[in-house]
């Protein structure tokens, strides 16, 4: 009984099918949680569950791939160690190695999900859902490193953000200066955060345009070789 439930939540993640829930997850995680988290110690604890969701399904989205699959699961590891000790036992020290670690997480995933997103094949549904994903993952990347900046020197950003600092006001930053919407209403003030700010809206824009011409390239491809002789060749014979 046991192993077929393994083969079977191996098997979904095989395919991509996973990406599509690793989306719904990313979704709720970046949209859903940041108004809530600011509520107290429930709205972290709330927060830190779905955080060891998304990194479950990330790592079981790159299961087929053990050198991936090492990795991922090894900085997940670690992340959620200093995760879930910084909520019951903060320190400064705790906190630095949280941001460090999420940001890094975050990036991990974004190529390991990148890569399965422009593998050669059809494009599928699920595939431009988990171009999506990255997407969401390079926000929340930044919203951390935001964090983090303001963190180690409070008063890097001025404006419209909540009284605690908190992670909300740098993932709505965070999405606003990825999709290079501008508002104003947050300013980074400090060297550090603006270079960061600048890079996010570059990539923003360079993502958007590489990954459609990328996928319009693959699909092209894949049209091109089923429509070849030897492919109908291949079928009849099949």
């Amino acid at each position: 009984m046991k192993m077929n439930i393994l083969k079977t939540f191996s098997r979904f993640w095989e395919n991509d099918r996973g990406l599509s829930l690793f989306l719904i997850i990313i979704v709720v995680t970046v949209f859903v949680l940041p108004p809530v988290v600011s509520v107290g110690t429930a709205g972290r604890l709330l927060a830190d569950i779905f955080f060891t969701l998304l990194l479950i399904s990330g790592i079981a989205s790159v299961s087929e791939r053990r050198g991936a699959f090492i990795t991922m699961t090894g900085a997940s590891i670690i992340a959620l160690a200093l995760r879930w000790t910084d909520t019951f036992m903060a320190s400064p020290l705790l906190d630095v190695l949280d941001y460090s670690a999420s940001i890094s997480t975050s990036v991990l995933f974004s190529v390991v999900v990148l890569t399965r997103v422009l593998k050669n094949g059809p494009v599928t549904v699920h595939r431009i859902l988990g171009a999506i994903v990255v997407y969401l993952l390079f926000g929340l990347a930044w919203a951390k490193a935001y964090g983090l900046i303001e963190y180690l020197s409070p008063g890097a950003f001025e404006g419209a953000l909540a009284p605690s600092g908190g992670f909300s006001s740098f993932t709505y930053f965070s999405f606003v200066t990825l999709a290079t919407l501008g508002y104003g209403d947050i300013t980074p003030v400090h060297p550090v955060a603006r270079s960061l700010a600048s890079a996010e809206g570059i990539l923003g824009q360079l993502y958007l345009a590489i990954l459609i011409a990328r996928l319009v390239s693959l699909e092209l491809h894949f049209r091109k070789i089923a429509n070849t002789p030897h492919s109908k060749q291949t079928d009849e014979i099949e």
